[in-house]
């Protein structure tokens, strides 16, 4: 057993200090506040539960400051995602994936949730071990020291009838059964959980949809949704419902659903979303990098659902600027202030985070909870002066700010790490696209 005497720390729904807490294995054992023992190791500093980053494309690293230097769309800046999708093998998709969860760490993401459809060899045959690519993933997190639920995503189509092609051949099964036999055999660890995913109603038929739901079993689910008008529309065309009342009528909204960017909803999407308590997982630094629009964030909690927050593409990997984000960009659209406080978007980076990933036991600083913390500088250049409260950590702080981070009860990432991170991203992604110095 180990004590630590936390200056000030997140505990419920507010800030407390001088709180003691127990670590033993990788749990919290006691949390008392107003404590002052002799012989606890004292963390200074804002102190809050590990942060779930609960959408993840980790080969989308290798393309921050290429993809943005043009113009275009979300479809022309797919073009420049699937070429990365062809080049990756399992040797370099660990050394990629692993660069950048280490990113995420250090930003006090204690637990990723990685929607993974690199399944095949880049001709679509399997390898020799039909999961290899989602093992890597998995190994990708251990080595990185964070927790992983590798969302494996079944992808039978390009669009609305149309069969893969190009580098969505490695995405495909098949087949519902097949996918889902081989999800099945994906062997367990204890740093990660098993869900599954659709990517998309236009990358699955509608026909296969109900097959999908009798798999799931207690699983995590996620699936792409509405990110954008074209999707909507083709949807309509194709079935004569949105995406969300597809799902809806397939059985695949619940409690452990989430619906990721769900941006162009209507107010019957909205009904259906909330009232069946799914998540939404809103990723505003890609959605605004895509140009995808601002989704609807308030109007979905109001209706029972549940926000999460992911980074998606890795444009950014800060999980405090989603955090403001959301808040932020709900003013533009309404050109109103206080959507949001600070408390609820803490909120959807912990506990409901950790929950919408299958981790029900993270993302709260209390016994019996996960022994996960992120420590915090509140006397940065972007944080002095703005108090030691959650408004300080969510509308003032960065992933520049966080200092320390635990994992399970261990320390993972310690201050001066940075330096070292960004070089091993800088070789990893050299290797993706080929550029390694001679």
């Amino acid at each position: 057993m180990t004590a630590y005497l936390l200056e000030h720390a997140w505990i419920g729904d507010r800030f407390l200090d001088d709180v003691l807490v127990e670590v033993e294995d990788d749990r919290f054992t006691s949390v008392t506040p107003d404590s002052d023992p002799p012989r606890a190791i004292p963390v200074r500093g804002l102190v809050v539960p590990g942060l779930a980053n609960t959408h993840s494309h980790a080969f989308h690293r290798a393309l921050r400051g290429r993809t943005q230097r043009e113009r275009g769309t979300f479809w022309t800046w797919r073009e420049q995602m699937y070429a990365v999708a062809a080049r990756l093998d399992p040797d370099t998709y660990l050394a990629l994936a692993t660069a950048t969860y280490r990113e995420m760490a250090a930003a006090g993401i204690t637990c990723v949730g990685e929607f993974h459809y690199l399944h095949h060899r880049p001709d679509g045959t399997p390898y020799a071990d039909p999961n290899e690519m989602g093992e890597v993933l998995v190994e990708a997190a251990r080595q990185a020291g964070i927790r992983v639920t590798l969302l494996d995503t079944l992808y039978l189509s390009s669009g609305f009838g149309v069969p893969p092609e190009g580098a969505q051949v490695r995405y495909s099964d098949g087949s519902v059964e097949a996918w889902a036999d081989r999800v099945d055999a994906l062997a367990p660890a204890p740093h990660a959980v098993t869900g599954m995913a659709v990517h998309s109603v236009r990358a699955v038929p509608a026909s296969d949809l109900a097959a999908v739901a009798d798999r799931l079993a207690d699983r995590p689910f996620h699936v792409h949704v509405s990110e954008q008008v074209a999707e909507n529309a083709a949807c309509l065309e194709a079935y004569g419902v949105t995406p969300t009342r597809l799902l809806a009528d397939h059985g695949l909204l619940g409690p452990r659903s989430s619906l990721v960017h769900a941006t162009h909803l209507s107010d019957d999407d909205i009904a259906l979303v909330g009232g069946s308590r799914a998540h939404a997982s809103f990723c505003p630094t890609t959605e605004r990098d895509l140009g995808d629009g601002i989704g609807p964030s308030r109007r979905l909690h109001d209706a029972g659902a549940r926000l999460t927050l992911g980074s998606d593409s890795h444009a950014v990997i800060d999980l405090f600027e989603e955090m403001r984000a959301v808040e932020l960009d709900e003013r533009l659209a309404t050109q109103q202030r206080g959507h949001w406080t600070a408390a609820e978007l803490l909120t959807a980076a912990t506990t409901d985070g950790h929950a919408s990933l299958g981790w029900d036991d993270a993302g709260a600083i209390a016994v019996g909870q996960r022994a996960d913390l992120v420590v915090v500088d509140p006397a940065s250049p972007r944080t002095a002066g703005a108090g030691r409260d959650e408004g300080a950590v969510v509308f003032a702080a960065t992933a520049e700010d966080v200092q320390r981070v635990m994992v399970d009860g261990h320390w993972v990432v310690e201050e001066g790490q940075r330096y070292d991170i960004g070089l091993e991203l800088e070789s990893a992604i050299a290797r993706t696209w080929g550029e390694e110095r001679r």
